[in-house]
């Protein structure tokens, strides 16, 4: 069964926190979904991580190329990536669901902690992941380094 992390931005932006987690699940061995529900959104994500930090790399596709189901890394607004992601990063308030959830190795979801609809969004998320019994963390970087701040 897989689990659900919640992570409250409030000081680093969303690439760099991404580029942080997508580096620790590729470490895992695991393929990665960035999932949000904006396209634009999206390509911009797409040009951020190209140009990262200098000395990594990040090998990652946009949805839609000829090779999707080979990315290690697809950004996609769909609910089911072609490169058969064994974690989920959603970001932007994309949907998320317990089932989803059990069937992954780790959800995570990415909020902006500094933004009330973001806020919403994440608790709701995060009561229908403990209403259904799904493993879940609650991470917040508001003290300037990442710490958990509840399990379930």
């Amino acid at each position: 069964m897989g689990a659900a992390y919640f992570y409250q931005l409030s000081r680093s932006p969303v690439e760099e926190a991404l580029a942080l987690l997508i580096e620790r699940a590729r470490g895992q061995g695991w393929r990665v979904a960035v999932r949000a529900p904006d396209p634009a959104r999206l390509a911009w994500l797409d040009e951020a991580l190209w140009l990262g930090a200098d000395d990594g790399f990040l090998p990652h596709g946009l949805a839609g190329g000829p090779h999707d189901a080979d990315q290690p890394v697809l950004l996609t607004t769909a609910a089911t990536a072609a490169n058969r992601p064994a974690c989920v990063m959603a970001i932007d308030g994309a949907p998320v669901s317990p089932d989803e959830a059990r069937g992954l190795e780790r959800l995570c979801v990415l909020f902006d902690g500094n933004d009330e609809e973001a806020l919403a969004t994440a608790r709701a998320q995060w009561k229908a992941m403990v209403a259904a019994a799904t493993p879940a963390q609650y991470w917040s970087e508001e003290d300037g380094r990442w710490q958990k701040k509840a399990e379930r």
